[in-house]
Parts: structure tokens; C-alpha cells; sequence
């Protein structure tokens, strides 16, 4: 036979689990706390990346708070072929942007575009960093359909070097000489410059 506990009792063991959540929310604000700021703060994604594949670089450039990623290193020079617009078929690859005015959400995640030259489609796109040298890049197809890869953070290629030699594994490859304030102000205009006019820009 079951005895039927008391409402003093219940109310006690109420009380203690309100208790227990209480420190258990505390705990957790406060080890949010503890955290190093400056591991996750200091990850700045603008820069040079190497895409996945390794056939060409994106340069990430912060345009007044939106950033970009446009196409500044490829192996072999190529066209926009497959763009829906059929103006911009025969429009070079290099210097064309893939990235599109991502906007930082929330910490350490920026939400945007991304265009996918191999079939002519924009996605919806976030990026992240895992850590300072690498990049998570993830495209999604009606917000269900997910796909991603890690871009890998390199040196600004050297555009001063005499070209390599035709055996050489980096040829034929061309190099984006605009400055990122001139990409800026042809992607979108004087509103993507900072007020201080040309602060930051190479």
C-alpha cells in the first residue's frame, strides 16, 4: 500500500530542485565567464584563405561591417560560365566575389552569401572560425540542405616575384592586384568604404 506524502514534503523537494537549477544556471553563467574573451574575440576571418581543393584563394575584406570574399589567387585563369546572367559569362573568375555581405550574427559567426561558380547558384551562407588559421565555410539549400568545407588561412600572395616556371606546381596561376579599398568601392560603392576613408585597407 502506497502512502500518500505530505504536502509539506512536496513542497520541500520543489524547493530544493529550484535550488539546484538556480546554482546549476549559475554555474554555468559564470564558467561562460571564466572563459578566455581574448581566444574568441581576437579571431578576425577577413584575410587571405585557401579554398578546400587548393585551386584557388578567397580574400575576406571588411567593407563598412559587411564582409566580402573575392576570388584573389587561381591555378588556372577561368570565366563565370555558368552565371544565370548571361552578361556576366565571359566575366573573369579572378576578382569576382563568392562571399556576399556577411553580417556578423553573433559571436564568431557572420551570415550572408555565397555564390557557387561551378553551377551558377547562390546560397544562403554562414562562416566561422575554428580556429585563427582555419576557416569553416557552410552553404545551405533552403535552409535544410547543408554543405561545408575548412578554408585554410595563408600569406597574401607575393605579386612581385617573376612568374614560375611552366613545371612548377603553383603555375599558371594569377594574382588579384586590387587593394581592398578599390574592391570596396566596386562591389558597393562609397557607402562600403568606413567613414575614415581608406583606414584599414591595403
Amino acid at each position: 500500500m502506497f502512502m500518500r506524502m505530505p504536502m509539506r514534503a512536496i513542497l520541500g523537494i520543489r524547493a530544493k530542485w529550484r535550488f539546484y537549477a538556480a546554482v546549476a544556471a549559475l554555474l554555468i553563467v559564470t564558467g561562460a565567464a571564466w572563459a578566455d574573451p581574448t581566444e574568441v574575440s581576437s579571431l578576425d576571418p577577413t584575410g587571405e584563405w585557401l579554398v578546400a581543393k587548393g585551386w584557388a584563394r578567397i580574400r575576406i575584406i571588411d567593407c563598412n561591417g559587411r564582409l566580402w570574399g573575392v576570388v584573389s589567387w587561381e591555378i588556372y585563369p577561368d570565366v563565370d560560365s555558368h552565371n544565370p546572367d548571361s552578361s556576366k559569362r565571359s566575366r573573369p573568375t579572378l576578382g569576382m566575389p563568392i562571399l556576399l555581405e556577411m553580417a556578423q550574427t553573433r559571436t564568431n559567426q557572420w551570415d550572408g552569401q555565397i555564390y557557387n561558380a561551378e553551377d551558377g547558384n547562390t546560397y544562403s551562407a554562414n562562416i566561422s572560425l575554428v580556429s585563427s588559421n582555419i576557416l569553416r565555410v557552410q552553404g545551405c539549400f533552403l535552409g535544410i540542405l547543408c554543405g561545408g568545407e575548412n578554408w585554410t588561412r595563408v600569406n597574401p600572395p607575393n605579386t612581385n616575384h617573376a612568374p614560375p616556371s611552366p613545371n612548377s606546381a603553383e603555375a599558371p596561376t594569377s594574382n588579384l592586384l586590387e587593394t581592398d579599398k578599390h574592391v570596396c568601392l566596386r562591389l558597393v560603392g562609397p557607402s562600403g568604404l568606413p567613414p575614415e576613408s581608406g583606414r584599414g585597407y591595403r
